[in-house]
């Protein structure tokens, strides 16, 4: 049997994750899966990937990403540690949020992990597939030319034997 995800969200008390989901009859149905042995100092990237592969909760989150998860998880983490739900989601945004004038050469192999998941994340979902509906196969662009074009420098010239 297969199970369409169609709304993921997490629950306080007692701590839960709860999934409205689709069966293959049209039919909405809703399951709750309790959180267990998680407190403020567990790890949230762990615990969700335990949840993700725990066998009786496996076939239900196969449409639920894993960075989903683990932002439950940190929410819930958050109001164990006595913050509001809007103070806790304010700083999930801010740190999932990629600043284009942020140089990424500058950051360690974790945060840029991290900033390149969520990239591919935002990636994926803005990419257009060959199912949907506005898909057009082998689409050519042309960009206008109204101003002048800007020299770049570093091929104007050519070294020795290059």
């Amino acid at each position: 049997m297969s199970y369409k995800a169609k709304k993921c969200g997490v629950r306080f008390e007692p701590p839960a994750i709860i999934l409205v989901y689709e069966q293959e009859e049209g039919k909405h149905r809703q399951r709750i899966m309790p959180i267990r042995n998680f407190s403020k100092f567990s790890d949230c990237s762990r615990a969700a990937e335990q949840l993700q592969n725990n066998p009786r909760h496996r076939q239900y989150l196969e449409g639920v990403s894993l960075e989903q998860l683990v932002r439950f998880y940190r929410l819930l983490k958050a109001h164990l540690n006595g913050e509001s739900l809007d103070v806790s989601l304010n700083t999930i945004r801010r740190e999932e949020t990629i600043d284009p004038d942020e140089d990424l050469n500058k950051l360690d192999d974790r945060e840029l992990a991290k900033r390149k998941s969520i990239m591919n994340e935002l990636f994926e979902k803005n990419r257009k597939k060959k199912d949907d509906p506005d898909f057009e196969y082998n689409v050519e662009v042309d960009f206008p030319q109204d101003g002048v074009v800007e020299s770049c420098g570093w091929d104007d010239e050519l070294e020795d034997g290059f």
